[in-house]
């Protein structure tokens, strides 16, 4: 079994008194830093440890100990929100976008198919006007035999849509 004990540094046992905010300004530099430094413990020179190697990811996977766990919960549900949120925004996009292709496919081009047939219905008929008048300018005394079968029981038929 492994038993832990804690070793407290010697810079938090001893008591020194706490600075006011005159004695702030007064602080030497030597003052200060001492209270950053700890001049009793090792520097470890002789790691065996290559920096050299230590690769962009690993220095950021070191850096994660310096954020506190808080944090670092609250971030990463804002990041996987907002990750999920566009995951289903993009999803629903493609889905609309389909139904939307494909109704306009199963809609759209038998309907331009019978528009354009109606229209050359339509140029037909004015085709075959246009002829009726040049053959009445042509041959002056036939219009009256024209109209009267016309009159009598043909009837030009429409298309259907």
């Amino acid at each position: 079994m492994v038993k832990l004990t804690e070793v407290e540094d010697e810079h938090f046992t001893t008591e020194k008194p706490i600075p006011t905010s005159k004695d702030t300004l007064l602080m030497s530099d030597n003052e200060e830093d001492d209270d950053f430094t700890d001049t009793e413990s090792e520097i470890s020179v002789d790691s065996t440890y290559d920096l050299t190697n230590e690769t962009l990811y690993d220095r950021l996977i070191a850096l994660k100990d310096i954020i506190p766990p808080q944090s670092r919960r609250r971030i990463i549900s804002t990041v996987n929100s907002i990750t999920d949120a566009t995951k289903s925004t993009f999803s629903f996009s493609g889905k609309a976008l389909w139904v939307i292709s494909t109704s306009a496919f199963l809609l759209g081009v038998p309907w331009a198919l019978a528009f354009a047939e109606e229209e050359q219905y339509v140029q037909m008929e004015r085709e075959q006007g246009m002829m009726r008048g040049a053959n009445e300018m042509l041959t002056p005394g036939t219009n009256a035999a024209a109209a009267a079968l016309g009159a009598a029981g043909t009837e030009q038929s429409k298309p259907a849509l």
